[in-house]
């Protein structure tokens, strides 16, 4: 497909005419251009007429003035774009095509005038003159690398080392100055702030993107922090109700000995025993327990802790200060781990200590509650250790808890 525009490799800019990105290139030092198929827009405002180039300068003038309404007219401005047509020639055949037309034959064609210094360079490197010339003629004189670049380009043209032709007049038809010194100024700064302002969108639709994914981020973590409470309220909902179930059993218990003991006291003082309805009934709770709920993962650590906590005191009931201490230093050690998990001096334990072996160490049931909460014997048995990774502070917690109603419920460990 035929070119419709010049591309700048560049900055990517998109120019109608050779004479735009002469232009460009003086502008902007870019000199990397290429032919493309992707034609030049032309947004045509219905409220004041002004063309508009592009996406971005469009919305520029609707910042500016309010008009928000374009007409897209670039399939009636689109033409392919001729590299060699000369910028004198061009312009006179807008201007008057019939003259045009008729003085093209009669008009003497001479090599067009380059740059001698840059012609020198490009036949240094081995290019005929043919084809140095042709490179700088079509890349406007605008460097050594564009000159280049277009040669590469055009290496597989049918005349690339074919001397170009001018008609003769263009070298008397000096062109028009481009810009003058405070127009190229003001040029300059317009595309500054053009830059700028193109540079400051991108930046806000960068940091708009930016704060989505905050948000996303902020989401996605409140609605795990919200599960992780429910699983904590649903384990110790649980657990109260474990506890509650407990102290009811065990009040049954002690109803039960209660009657037991009145009953022995009756039958020694010769006394008719009470109606067994009353036995029976008193009974009837206990015959009629129900397994608590327990949780799936934390409620089976939290059953073995409570057992092994009620093995303790059962084998040790005729002490329970001893047993009491023993609980105390046991929500020590797991409070000292939890509030400092990275200490290793509160993970380590030496079983031979004696003050240990007075608290804890004789008393069984002690190491292995520390064994459920993730110590383990290392050296040889000389020390109980909880590694960094497995410390687990749903498990720490469940210690705490149950030690702490160990301690604070009275009937604890009657059954």
């Amino acid at each position: 497909m035929e070119g419709v525009s010049l591309k700048c490799g560049d900055c990517g800019a998109l120019l109608r005419t050779v004479e735009e990105a002469q232009e460009h290139a003086e502008l902007t030092s870019h000199s990397n251009f290429s032919e493309s198929t992707e034609p030049v827009l032309n947004l045509v405002c219905t409220a004041c007429s002004k063309p508009c180039r592009s996406k971005t300068e469009s919305d520029l003038h609707t910042k500016r003035t309010g008009h928000a309404e374009f007409v897209d007219k670039t399939s009636e401005t689109v033409k392919p774009i001729s590299l060699e047509a000369p910028k004198v020639d061009a312009i006179a055949s807008l201007e008057n095509p019939s003259s045009t037309a008729s003085t093209d034959q009669n008009e003497e064609m001479v090599v067009p005038e380059v740059d001698k210094n840059l012609l020198e360079e490009l036949e240094s490197m081995g290019f005929p003159t043919a084809r140095a010339t042709r490179a700088l003629h079509y890349s406007g004189n605008a460097g050594l690398e564009a000159a280049v670049n277009w040669i590469v380009e055009h290496e597989n043209d049918h005349d690339i080392d074919q001397m170009p032709l001018v008609p003769a007049n263009t070298k008397i038809e000096a062109p028009k100055p481009s810009l003058t010194p405070e127009e190229l100024k003001a040029k300059q700064q317009e595309l500054r702030e053009r830059a700028r302002k193109k540079k400051e969108e991108e930046e806000k639709r960068t940091e708009r993107e930016k704060e989505k994914e905050r948000i996303r981020i902020g989401k996605e973590l409140l609605e795990a922090k919200r599960i992780e409470e429910e699983n904590e309220r649903k384990r110790v909902l649980a657990l109260r109700k474990a506890e509650k179930e407990e102290e009811k059993r065990a009040r049954e218990k002690i109803k039960q000995k209660l009657e037991e003991d009145k009953a022995e006291r009756r039958r020694r003082l010769g006394l008719p025993p009470d109606e067994p309805s009353a036995a029976k009934s008193s009974a009837a709770p206990v015959v009629e327990e129900k397994k608590s709920f327990v949780p799936v993962r934390p409620a089976t650590k939290a059953e073995q802790m409570r057992e092994c906590l009620r093995s303790l005191k059962q084998n040790h009931k005729e002490n329970d200060a001893r047993v009491k201490k023993a609980f105390q230093t046991l929500l020590t050690y797991v409070g000292n781990v939890a509030r400092n998990p990275d200490e290793e001096k509160f993970r380590k334990i030496r079983l031979s200590n004696q003050s240990f072996q007075d608290r804890v160490g004789s008393l069984k049931g002690g190491i292995e509650f520390l064994e459920i909460c993730g110590f383990e014997k290392i050296d040889g048995g000389e020390f109980l250790f909880l590694p960094r990774d497995k410390v687990e502070m749903a498990i720490l917690n469940t210690a705490g808890s149950e030690l702490d109603s160990a301690i604070k419920n009275p009937f604890f460990g009657v059954l």
